[in-house]
């Protein structure tokens, strides 16, 4: 199958990381095209910046929908613009945030969310909500650095992680959700550190679109989402 990922932000260096890990575990006959905004937030720190990167993740769909992409990934945890896409295609379309809890209740009941900047947990918990799986997340742990911080300082970064990390394990998560696309690629290295599944949404995004893919399934216009 033919997958596009879409980076909703202008980092070159998050958009090679995503790329990585997605090529690192799809199939030998999936092909992963990844691309990023040609305009819009340089990342996703906010409510602001995924209103600001709406109409690109829009449009990137678009163009690969003419070109017969099978499916797509939205490749920021958060979603953006994930349901208004769907609302335009019948190819599936995955977010990274949805992709790895769903994956997380298949192997964990609880499971524990790390992600970035501090200011975002609310979002978090309303992304929680929204796809119903409150009960099953064991507790939402933020880094207090913006994730523009990611390029210069992962070192820090990946020291915080752990650190929250381990405080989610002792809340109970039997598995840990990388809350952030600029994480990607990190799962096994945190992994070996912690003991646990450690779940990157991309790779979950990857995983699950080749399994929609196999089986048939695509996005469905009967109810919820509007044909346009």
């Amino acid at each position: 199958m033919r997958i596009k990922i879409v980076n909703p932000n202008t980092s070159q260096l998050m958009t090679e990381s995503i790329d990585s890990a997605a090529r690192r575990y799809k199939r030998h006959d999936t092909e992963i095209t990844t691309v990023l905004l040609k305009s819009g937030p340089s990342v996703i720190d906010g409510y602001y910046d995924e209103v600001l990167a709406s109409a690109g993740i829009l449009e990137e769909i678009k163009i690969g929908l003419h070109e017969n992409f099978d499916g797509f990934i939205i490749a920021c945890f958060s979603d953006p613009a994930l349901k208004a896409c769907r609302e335009i295609s019948t190819a599936p379309i995955v977010g990274i945030g949805e992709a790895s809890m769903l994956l997380a209740c298949t192997i964990a009941y609880k499971f524990a969310i790390v992600s970035m900047p501090k200011s975002a947990t609310a979002s978090m918990r309303a992304l929680l909500s929204a796809y119903g799986l409150e009960s099953r997340c064991a507790s939402i742990r933020m880094i207090d650095v913006s994730v523009s911080q990611l390029e210069t300082g992962l070192a820090k970064t990946k020291k915080l992680f752990l650190q929250e990390a381990r405080k989610a394990i002792g809340e109970g998560a039997e598995a840990i959700l990388l809350g952030c696309a600029g994480l990607s690629g990190l799962d096994k290295e945190f992994e070996k550190e912690l003991g646990i599944p450690i779940i990157d949404g991309v790779v979950a995004a990857v995983k699950l679109l080749e399994s929609l893919h196999d089986y048939g399934i695509k996005t469905r216009k009967i109810l919820t989402y509007r044909t346009r």
